[in-house]
């Protein structure tokens, strides 16, 4: 995929607008600016562009001139209820029409849909995605994106959106799919990172350093690729094998972390929680299954 965003001899110069200058909004804005394309920046909060202006960006004075001023807009707020009291006002939705409106906004996949069903009713050409890395990865080689939507559409605006530097997915035609992936990811993120600090959090009750720990925690995280990839195969062929470690096993290893913690008056909720999934799915005859077994109890109605 090209990153060069440049115009070729007899069409205009590349052209986005970016709604929503928080510490995303801005990198994405930023990254734009650098690669020189024409940027146009607005935020509810006044003031937010001051730096980019200076950098070369335009500041509108309302979302609908910023919408009007480029035939692709960005929006990165904090929901799609931002993104909504933004975009769905009568005048920034009628300035929309006929562009293309790029979501870079974190939701779930059905409020997604929804909006690709609104901009369909109204004209608007639309992809949903998400960022997959923080702010200082955006324009370096670093960063990671996900965007799901009209392939055609993906296409025309891929060398724009190469201006964010790294990688760029298109994960197909549903709208909603590359919100999918972003909430499954940040399920692995936010229980892991919960998880650590659980851990460090045990470790200094018994005198062990975050620092000290740390090293060993690094290298529990180095066996987790390969484990996510074997347990994925292992419950799409349906084999659930606890061959080496069973669930029965894995019960009497938590027990351990959920007594050692429950001594120093440390709240047990998260292990307890993974705990209880694992004598669950046990009490329903899975016991010599692996851990993978967890997954489709959850699913079960």
């Amino acid at each position: 995929m090209s990153s060069s965003p440049e115009s070729t001899p007899g069409r205009s110069p590349a052209a986005v607008t970016v709604i929503g200058l928080g510490p995303m909004g801005r990198a994405l804005a930023g990254a734009f600016v650098d690669a020189g394309v024409r940027t146009t920046v607005w935020n509810r909060t006044p003031g937010r562009d001051r730096e980019l202006v200076e950098r070369g960006a335009i500041g509108a004075a309302s979302a609908a001139e910023a919408v009007a001023a480029s035939p692709l807009t960005v929006v990165s707020l904090v929901n799609y209820d931002a993104t909504d009291a933004v975009l769905r006002q009568d005048a920034v939705t009628a300035a929309l029409k006929g562009r293309t409106l790029v979501n870079l906004t974190a939701d779930t996949p059905d409020r997604a849909r929804d909006t690709g069903r609104w901009a369909g009713e109204h004209g608007i050409r639309y992809l949903d995605g998400a960022v997959m890395t923080p702010t200082p990865t955006i324009g370096t080689p670093h960063a990671v994106l996900l965007l799901s939507g009209d392939e055609e559409l993906y296409g025309e605006n891929r060398d724009v959106l190469g201006a964010l530097g790294g990688t760029h997915t298109h994960l197909g035609e549903d709208i909603g799919r590359a919100a999918a992936y972003d909430i499954a990811l940040l399920d692995v993120f936010w229980t892991s990172m919960t998880g650590y600090m659980h851990a460090l959090a045990l470790a200094r009750a018994e005198g062990v350093s975050p620092r000290e720990l740390a090293p060993f925690a690094q290298g529990i995280g180095a066996i987790l690729p390969a484990l996510f990839q074997e347990t994925a195969e292992d419950i799409e062929d349906g084999g659930y094998s606890g061959e080496g470690n069973p669930l029965t096993s894995a019960v009497s290893t938590m027990a351990h972390v959920v007594h050692a913690a429950e001594a120093h008056g440390i709240d047990t909720g998260v292990m307890r929680a993974a705990e209880g999934l694992a004598r669950r799915t046990v009490a329903l005859g899975h016991g010599a299954d692996g851990f993978s077994r967890i997954a489709e109890v959850l699913t079960r109605r």
